[in-house]
């Protein structure tokens, strides 16, 4: 399994697009930039069928350290979490699209595709 860097999606998006790489890499950088101020203020960021940012709080709790085995306090802390869409969960699910891009079908065509069977 590969790890794929922001580097490496700018390139991408730069290949498959006519977008230059200084604008990509900089409205790339400029969406990071929004999604981690919006969870600072502890907002929901809900893309739908790709997935849901949140922030949760976290207790404090005792814990163990495993090496010397003596008890650690540890403070609470927020966390963000991520609950997966619709679409990505479908697509890693079926192994026959992986490693191709999930098809967004809008709700519009959805809904006409449910009336219609």
């Amino acid at each position: 399994m590969a790890t794929i860097t922001k580097k490496d999606l700018i390139d991408r998006i730069t290949d498959r697009t006519t977008i230059k790489r200084p604008t990509v890499k900089t409205v790339v950088q400029e969406f990071l930039d929004q999604v981690i101020t919006e969870l600072k203020k502890g907002n929901r960021l809900e893309f739908r069928d790709f997935g849901v940012f949140e922030v949760k709080q976290r207790a404090a709790r005792s814990a163990q350290n495993p090496k010397t085995l003596e008890r650690v306090e540890v403070p609470a802390k927020r966390t963000v979490k991520f609950k997966v869409g619709r679409l990505m969960r479908e697509s890693l699910e079926d192994p026959a699209t992986r490693g191709k891009p999930a098809v967004v079908v809008p709700a519009k065509a959805r809904i006409a595709a449910k009336v219609e069977a």
